[in-house]
């Protein structure tokens, strides 16, 4: 029951696996780049190994393999039919094993323990800050705040075997899944609830206990939070926080200094920050239009939206080519607990109107809703309606996929990340040298 275990079991076979993979098939050419991939910012190009998750253009995110339906149905839930919990997810990814329950109140079990020791001046930190700092800034500064703490750092100081770094940055990484929901928490509460506190509950798993820690004790936002999470963990290691982890892990930096530094790319209006502005959007659309909308000013609506020369919110992926199962699962959740929300029943109808506008644009690949599109919908109607704090929560979830990967690089050994840089010079030399 044991994670720690498993993986010390695992670990071997997967570097005996990438070494035979490096020197039988290393010199293996995998695509051709092409000038609008370098121009574009390396987009669909091939250069990054990420073990917990893979997107594929048609299908969506896989975890491990599998996709969203197969995780909602053999991941341990807290209630028969119920969502899965994120610390089987976190199994999941770190493993490529489902876990069984006994498994996953035992892993529940040792970060409630490591929920325990975040330090006092982490706290002092944070409350250092004006309060109307962004609640990214003062989330990236907790993290910053912890990383004092860091068994990896101790240990590199130390000299410990590079065959070996894997340990402490486990340690490190465990120990940063199980505290930054109470570190986003206690930002909540400082912003909007007057500073007042409340006590984790140790009856309660991870997902559950951080919607407590938020203010929310409700059997539905229990459950949404733990489906939240599960769904917003990992999705391949290309997107901005996931490859800025990476690459700044790949100095040797601990975990701590990585995902601070991902939070960072996902306080990006062009990622993670994109939850906000579709709760945001979608408010200034009722404001202007009513609640009873028809499908006419819909359309108008989203004309106007890109005509403005802006985006609409929630539509469109770098990657997938179809609507996001992250999406269908949250849609389907909606269904069945808040069918007659007002702001649901609008997204519902944004589905119908705003990829065919997008078509007719010419310029989208993907038309198609995302996972941002619904996610504010539902957090809205629980009475988390504090847009501005929705990117908190999507990092808290992306901890578990990033650190989960970091520990795999530290095991198999990747080596500091360094491409190939060239100039527009250089490349309009190439294609003419090219065209000749």
């Amino acid at each position: 029951m044991d994670l720690y275990a498993q993986l010390k079991e695992l670990i071997p076979e997967r570097q005996e696996r990438l070494k035979k993979l490096k020197s039988v098939h290393g010199k293996v050419h995998v695509e051709n780049v092409t000038v609008d991939m370098v121009i574009g910012g390396m987009r669909g190009m091939t250069g990054l190994l990420w073990e917990a998750s893979s997107l594929d253009p048609d299908e969506g995110i896989r975890f491990r393999g599998l996709s969203v339906p197969e995780c909602q149905k053999v991941l341990p839930a807290a209630t028969t039919g119920g969502e899965p919990l994120p610390e089987g997810m976190l199994w999941l990814l770190l493993t490529g094993k489902v876990p069984s329950m006994e498994q996953v109140d035992a892993l529940s079990k040792d970060l409630r323990r490591r929920a325990k020791m975040i330090p006092d001046h982490v706290y002092k930190t944070i409350a250092s800050l004006p309060k109307t700092a962004h609640p990214m800034t003062q989330f990236t500064t907790g993290v910053m705040a912890l990383q004092v703490q860091s068994e990896f750092q101790k240990a590199y100081e130390k000299g410990i075997p590079k065959s070996r770094f894997w340990e402490p940055t486990y340690e490190d990484a465990l120990n940063l899944i199980a505290q930054v929901p109470v570190i986003a928490a206690f930002i909540y509460r400082r912003i909007y609830k007057n500073g007042e506190n409340i006590p984790a509950d140790d009856a309660l798993d991870y997902g559950a206990n951080f919607a407590h820690l938020l203010g929310f004790d409700s059997p539905e936002m229990h459950e949404l939070m733990r489906l939240y999470i599960t769904l917003h963990t990992d999705h391949e290691g290309g997107n901005v926080s996931a490859h800025t982890a990476h690459l700044v892990g790949s100095t040797l930096s601990d975990p701590y200094l990585s995902f601070a530094a991902a939070l960072n790319g996902l306080a990006g209006p062009l990622h993670g920050l994109a939850n906000q502005e579709v709760l945001l959007w979608i408010k200034s659309l009722v404001e202007e239009c009513g609640e009873n909308v028809t499908k006419e000013q819909l359309k108008d609506y989203v004309w106007k939206t890109l005509n403005s020369g802006k985006v609409v919110p929630g539509f469109g992926h770098g990657i997938l080519r179809k609507t996001d199962p992250r999406y269908t699962c949250q849609r389907e959740f909606a269904l069945k607990h808040l069918p007659d929300d007002p702001l649901f029943q609008l997204v519902s109808q944004l589905y119908e109107v705003v990829p065919p506008i997008l078509t007719e644009l010419g310029k989208v690949r993907n038309p198609w809703p995302n996972v941002d599109a619904h996610s504010g919908i539902l957090l809205n109607h629980f009475g988390l309606t504090e847009a501005r704090y929705y990117t908190v929560l999507f990092g808290v979830s992306r901890s578990m996929g990033i650190c989960s990967q970091l520990i795999w690089d530290r095991a198999l050994g990747l080596p500091l990340e360094r491409p190939k840089s060239v100039t527009t010079e250089w490349l309009e030399n190439y294609c003419k040298k090219a065209a000749s």
